[in-house]
């Protein structure tokens, strides 16, 4: 396949470009109304993505497919996703302590200790909420940290993702493409007593851990278990989450460590463990739990 990106990936990349640039001009207010009425505009038409979305939101509330309740929930859903867009182009402009008072936080006191004691933390986290903030969030109590990020099409626009990140204060490593040491440099991040953040609910990489999630089968990423296993940084699970015009973090209890079985026993009960957790997240707050693409083993068939 060709590596010249298409059109459609060149709008993209301007339509992020135009929103980075434009939407801090305009009034929160305005265009919080137009990304709800683009997402209204979107869930209407139910495209592929709005589908996937209500099948995932089906098997993790249990609602009938195809149910008004379930429709209602994906309105919801498409609603918190461009919500996420729009606040991702002013985030920018926000000023530190802003963002801190927005954001309602419980167990920061488990990052907050961990550190302090010269341990380093891995936090690992679904796609839920605006994940962004909650990393702006950590960023201004003290916390810097290391991530990945997924590489997109057009590059200039996973260049533009990694700028606007890198000026929120964290420091991003390529998930692929890159030197192939970004293993290793999370690992010594950790080992320094340092943060790394990463998502954990959805393999990128088709070298997974099979969990069982929501009662079936699927893949997530080995990354952040195995950097607690091999380094003996805390896992620290967090789930995000949309609170009024706010922002929710839940840090929730480490994952413990097994006490016996080999690396790859101990990796994959400990990505167990993350992904009960974040069952418990999702099941609270389904609405901005943006999983609009293929999960489970059984649909990758399909």
């Amino acid at each position: 396949m060709s590596d010249k990106p298409s059109v459609t990936d060149r709008v993209v990349a301007a339509g992020f470009a135009a929103g980075w640039k434009l939407v801090p001009l305009l009034p929160p207010r305005l265009t919080r109304g137009a990304f709800r009425l683009g997402a209204d505009r979107v869930w209407a038409r139910r495209g592929r993505s709005v589908r996937r979305l209500e099948s995932n939101l089906a098997r993790v509330t249990g609602l009938d497919p195809g149910s008004p309740e379930l429709r209602e929930l994906s309105r919801a859903g498409m609603r918190s996703y461009f919500r996420y867009f729009e606040e991702i182009f002013r985030l920018p402009s926000l000023k530190p302590e802003e963002i801190v008072r927005r954001t309602r936080v419980r167990g920061a006191e488990l990052i907050h200790d961990t550190v302090a004691s010269g341990r380093g933390v891995v936090l690992a986290l679904p796609h839920m909420g605006n994940w962004d903030a909650a990393g702006a969030w950590l960023v201004a109590v003290g916390h810097p940290f290391a991530t990945v990020a997924e590489r997109l099409r057009p590059e200039t626009l996973f260049r533009r993702y990694v700028a606007f990140r890198e000026g929120l204060g964290m420091e991003v490593l390529p998930l692929t493409g890159g030197d192939g040491h970004t293993f290793a440099a999370l690992a010594m991040r950790v080992r320094r007593g340092g943060v790394v953040c990463l998502p954990a609910e959805r393999d990128l990489t088709k070298s997974g851990v099979e969990v069982d999630f929501f009662g079936a089968r699927t893949k997530v990423p080995a990354g952040p278990a195995l950097l607690a296993v091999q380094t003996g940084a805390a896992l620290l699970p967090a789930t995000v989450y949309f609170a009024g015009d706010d922002w929710g973090i839940d840090i929730h209890e480490e994952i413990p460590l097994p006490a016996e079985g080999g690396r790859q026993e101990k990796v994959a009960a400990m990505a167990q463990g993350l992904s009960h957790v974040f069952e418990k997240g999702i099941t609270d707050h389904p609405e901005d739990w943006h999983m609009l693409q293929r999960l489970w083993l059984e649909d990758l068939t399909r």
